[in-house]
């Protein structure tokens, strides 16, 4: 029997998740050719065809998938920091990232995680998703790299680091007709609200503290991304409650919506204390900026935002 290559292991495992030899070729930055070499060795050394070609992709033979869990160990163990392994250098990595991520983090923080590639690696590319239910378990079956996002419902079994932590600002057209120098709570409640539904981020912080507070917002309109928000708030007389670093990036880039001060978190207001009240002020420092309104209004909590990745994965 042959001597057997730890990299072809590599080349099995990323086969046996995608079904397909171009794909885990491209997932491990090597040519097509040289990952069909690689299965050619392995099928002579297992004395097994290990997958086989169908409709719907490479499928495991019995074997492979009898092997699988071991080699899966094996090849983790053998690829931990403190094996012969080197560790990875993105100046002569050449491969293919797959993150998911919310609209949000698109907006925010992909601009600045290209420029930060960019100045690293010219051969590294992202290949960014938005975060759904099944992200997790993309995650867990390597069709997914990492995620970047707010994702409270993820279970055990994964890597968290925390990037951030992000609290709440009110966008208000610059000139909006009734919001001039002050906002009380009043008319906070009274003006109508955008807010937006979409899973995955930590806009339920944002509901459950008005709900804790008995504030009752007149919302007008759900969309299910924050990506048209700005533009929503800067052409009509509706105002909306976003995350800071978001608000911040709309009024950097002139949308004529201004980013509100942050909801700060602060201890929380028992039923016999008056409620905070949000108010405006104006913001012409700058000319050439479009943002004139912030508001700022405590609240109790902030939404980490956090990067994810499976529970094994730094170790490679």
């Amino acid at each position: 029997m042959a001597k057997l290559d730890i990299d072809w292991l590599g080349v099995f495992i990323e086969i046996y998740k995608t079904r397909s030899v171009s794909e885990a070729a491209d997932r491990l930055g090597m040519a097509q050719a040289r990952a069909s070499g690689v299965l050619t060795k392995l099928r002579r050394h297992f004395g097994d065809p290990l997958f086989a070609r169908t409709s719907t992709g490479m499928e495991p033979t019995p074997y492979a998938t009898g092997v699988y869990p071991d080699i899966v160990d094996c090849f983790e163990r053998f690829s931990s920091p403190d094996s012969r392994r080197t560790a990875f250098d993105p100046a002569s990595a050449r491969r293919r990232f797959r993150v998911c991520m919310t609209d949000i983090s698109e907006i925010v923080v992909l601009p600045h995680l290209i420029n930060e590639l960019r100045r690293l690696s010219n051969g590294i590319d992202i290949e960014a998703e938005r975060i759904t239910a099944d992200s997790p378990s993309r995650l867990e079956s390597g069709h997914a790299d990492l995620a970047v996002g707010y994702m409270p419902s993820l279970e055990a079994g994964f890597y968290q680091q925390t990037l951030f932590m992000q609290d709440f600002v009110c966008l208000v057209a610059r000139h909006h007709p009734r919001i001039r120098e002050a906002l009380n709570l009043k008319s906070f409640c009274h003006e109508g609200h955008v807010v937006v539904t979409t899973s995955g981020t930590g806009h339920s912080i944002v509901d459950r503290e008005f709900a804790k507070r008995r504030i009752d917002r007149h919302i007008v309109l759900r969309v299910s991304s924050f990506l048209g928000i700005g533009r929503l708030v800067a052409s009509t007389q509706l105002i909306s409650i976003v995350p800071r670093r978001l608000g911040e990036v709309l009024a950097d880039h002139g949308q004529e919506a201004g980013q509100a001060r942050p909801l700060q978190q602060g201890r929380q207001h028992t039923e016999d204390e008056p409620q905070p009240e949000p108010h405006v002020r104006n913001e012409d420092q700058d000319p050439g900026e479009d943002t004139d309104r912030q508001c700022e209004l405590q609240a109790g909590e902030r939404e980490p935002h956090r990067v994810i990745h499976r529970e094994h994965a730094h170790n490679r």
